[in-house]
């Protein structure tokens, strides 16, 4: 299990992203006010969110709310500002990978807080950031490789006529 916690997130197009991602991988997802945008039902609907129902969603007024409701042991902070990248980092289950708002990242004193737990993933020096979808992304995927993809499908296969095949006999849905 991964918890995935957006700080502030701003774009609604990214947390639905975000959210297919959790959904796909039953990561949890924590979002932490003041949020950008509505994720009431009637929003969800209208937005055609059909996996929404399968997201473990817990929204917080505050990241102090969240840690008095939550026994946050295992915490990494991904920001462009940390001077260790990821792949040194040992993802445990039930980590918790924190993301910041698209237009400032995460808060600088939670960031100093926990300087030890940040991370950041390798780009050119003259690129300010990759999408907050795709980082999460590839955190998210790197944390379940670590603990060897628990409760998701290994394998597949292409039939005769060209068609997937999962091992566990269910139809692989749209790609």
């Amino acid at each position: 299990m991964v918890n995935i916690v957006l700080v502030e997130p701003e774009i609604p197009q990214n947390c639905g992203n975000i959210a297919r991602t959790c959904a796909a991988t039953r990561s949890r997802l924590h979002l932490v006010r003041p949020l950008g945008f509505d994720i009431s039902d009637r929003a969800v609907k209208r937005a055609g969110l059909d996996y929404w129902p399968m997201v473990d969603l817990h929204v917080y007024d505050s990241l102090d709310d969240l840690f008095a409701q939550n026994a946050v042991a295992d915490l990494w902070l991904a920001t462009t500002k940390a001077p260790r990248d990821y792949s040194k980092a040992e993802f445990r289950d039930g980590c918790w990978l924190f993301f910041g708002k698209e237009t400032a990242g995460l808060p600088e004193q939670f960031r100093q807080t926990h300087g030890d737990r940040c991370i950041r993933i390798p780009m050119r020096d003259d690129a300010r950031s990759l999408n907050l979808s795709n980082s999460v992304a590839i955190l998210a995927y790197e944390a379940l490789k670590q603990q060897g993809f628990p409760g998701l499908s290994g394998s597949a296969r292409i039939d005769a006529q060209g068609s997937l095949e999962r091992s566990e006999g269910k139809s692989p849905g749209p790609a």
